[in-house]
């Protein structure tokens, strides 16, 4: 909800799917999977070469994006379908997380505009980075991507979360794509209210499911930010020594920008993180967005002038 281990623990995720409170986990898990530098392109405009944008310094405030998508084989350039910015501050022990709505309709950097889920499907991480940078006026540091298996390997992995469901979930046409021979199937699904210990499979139902939310969209941006803590929360009791077993945990469903220099000195961070200095933001309607219709499209149409006034206060 996307995970103090940083990166996914998005779920991710959706993961199907990046930062320190938060993403810990994820990213410690894809440490063998790391070093994986993401060029973003500045312009589109003839004659200027892309460059990588510098990191934040050791025990600097850094700036996570962590990317969540379908790995199910139904699409060989998925959409994300969790898409959340993590700002960390290591010397405050303070952590900010933001859910974009994979609905809003913004310009996509690889040209045109859409909804800001198919920035990863047209152009990998660096679209979905440079879109997010250009629309919300932010810089990304890292980012993670996890896909739907990772998080239900990850969450198993940890012996499953702990949450208090206030928005439960009773869901007739859930995608049943995992393990499965047959991709297009769905079936019934409910996560009922109250304290819930969750396994990775009933986790993913939780922050994956889209139907019959009262906040909608919104409502499920909200239910990934909470197991994403959740995961933060268990995962805290990581070391080094947890390491390779995580990897090969995640092999395959997790990638990072992030190298293995910068997760180990996270993880003595992670264990000093306070859930109580985690700040979550979600951009409801209609403060911040407002429904519409494109092109015969369903989509969240952001109001920037709101939106920009907390991702300058939040993001700096």
């Amino acid at each position: 909800m996307r995970v103090a281990v940083l990166t996914l623990f998005c779920l991710m995720l959706s993961g199907t799917a990046g930062a320190a409170a938060y993403f810990f986990p994820v990213v410690v898990a894809g440490v063998g999977q790391t070093g994986q530098t993401v060029v973003v392109p500045p312009s589109r405009s003839p004659g200027v070469q892309a460059m990588p944008a510098p990191s934040a310094a050791p025990g600097a405030p850094f700036t996570v994006l962590l990317l969540g998508s379908d790995d199910d084989g139904k699409n060989q350039s998925p959409l994300t379908q969790s898409m959340i910015l993590i700002r960390v501050e290591p010397a405050t022990k303070h952590v900010t997380m933001l859910s974009i709505p994979r609905d809003l309709w913004v310009p996509l950097s690889t040209g045109g505009s859409a909804k800001i889920d198919a920035a990863y499907a047209y152009g990998g991480a660096a679209a979905a980075i440079a879109t997010v940078e250009r629309n919300f006026h932010v810089h990304i540091d890292e980012y993670a991507w996890v896909g739907l298996k990772g998080l239900i390997k990850l969450i198993d992995r940890l012996g499953g979360v702990d949450l208090l469901v206030t928005n439960p979930v009773l869901d007739d046409a859930y995608p049943d794509d995992i393990d499965t021979k047959f991709l297009y199937g769905y079936k019934r699904v409910a996560v009922l209210p109250g304290f819930q210990h969750l396994d990775g499979s009933h986790a993913l139902q939780y922050v994956r499911s889209r139907h019959n939310d009262i906040n909608g969209d919104f409502g499920r941006s909200a239910r990934q930010q909470q197991v994403l803590l959740a995961i933060k929360a268990k995962a805290s009791t990581l070391n080094v020594a947890d390491l390779p077993d995580i990897v090969d945990t995640l092999k395959g469903n997790f990638k990072t920008s992030m190298g293995l220099d910068r997760i180990g000195s996270l993880l003595g961070v992670a264990t000093a993180f306070d859930l109580g200095n985690v700040k979550q933001i979600v951009l409801y309607v209609p403060a911040f967005t407002s429904y519409g219709q494109i092109s015969g499209q369903s989509v969240i149409l952001p109001h920037w002038t709101q939106i920009l006034a907390v991702t300058k206060a939040n993001f700096p």
